[in-house]
């Protein structure tokens, strides 16, 4: 099996369940060495990290809060300590809170936007002069297919991931001339711990609404996160990819 990744280094936030825990084991499969961070989730991330040495990876996880800067700094330099610099960065960290949009609280706002937004910023400007250095390295970030069509009840989420699309474009111009391809995901329904929790019921409203008539599988992300990791996505910049099932169509 060829390994289009060997000898690469990726970090991967929120690396322990769903989306992110699929990417990590793409990217490990693909030859890359793993380092992930998570909050509270320290028994699926040590099975994580050995599903990765099981196939001949170096894994390192540690536990990180997105939204708080020094926790973001302290994951990526304890990742350099364990691994190594970074070649690839996914960042995939996120939460939801829902509500209607009378209702949402300066706290709740803030805490959205801390792990979405300024978590990612901070994440990639703590591996991006690395990569300058270098002359090479790619992010990846995790956006929502809710950022291109809005949806009621999740305000903060849909504003939020929309300006993960907007950042990535904007910093795609500034890394692309340095080596550096920045580009996003916007992924549809995906079959996770989080969608599950909604309920049959749910699933199966959201499914009817869709061409492909199902939820997506988290390897399904996976696949657009290593084409854009890989020897596929070296003329990819500012891109937002959607594997979405038909949800939105651009």
């Amino acid at each position: 099996m060829t390994q289009p990744l060997l000898g690469k280094i990726a970090y991967v936030t929120g690396g322990s369940r769903g989306i992110g825990r699929a990417c990590a084991i793409a990217f490990a499969d693909a030859g890359a060495d793993i380092a992930i961070c998570h909050l509270n989730d320290e028994a699926e991330a040590k099975t994580l990290v050995q599903a990765v040495t099981a196939r001949g990876r170096r894994g390192f996880q540690m536990p990180a809060d997105m939204g708080v800067v020094a926790e973001v700094n302290a994951f990526a330099a304890a990742a350099e300590a364990a691994l190594g610099p970074c070649d690839i960065l996914l960042n995939n960290a996120g939460m939801n809170i829902r509500g209607p949009f009378g209702e949402i609280a300066e706290a709740d706002f803030d805490r959205m936007m801390s792990v979405h937004m300024k978590g990612m910023f901070f994440m990639a400007q703590a591996v991006y002069p690395g990569m300058v250095a270098r002359g090479a390295g790619r992010i990846i970030n995790m956006a929502s297919q809710l950022a291109l069509k809005g949806s009621p009840g999740i305000v903060t989420y849909c504003a939020a991931k929309a300006g993960i699309i907007g950042f990535t474009r904007a910093l795609a111009h500034e890394a692309g001339p340095k080596g550096v391809l920045v580009n996003a995901i916007a992924p549809g329904p995906i079959e996770t711990d989080l969608t599950r929790s909604r309920g049959p019921e749910w699933k199966a409203r959201i499914a009817a609404t869709l061409p492909l008539g199902r939820l997506g599988q988290p390897e399904e992300i996976a696949a657009t996160a290593l084409l854009l990791a890989g020897q596929g996505g070296t003329y990819y910049a500012g891109a937002c990819l959607s594997p979405n099932g038909g949800d939105v169509m651009h």
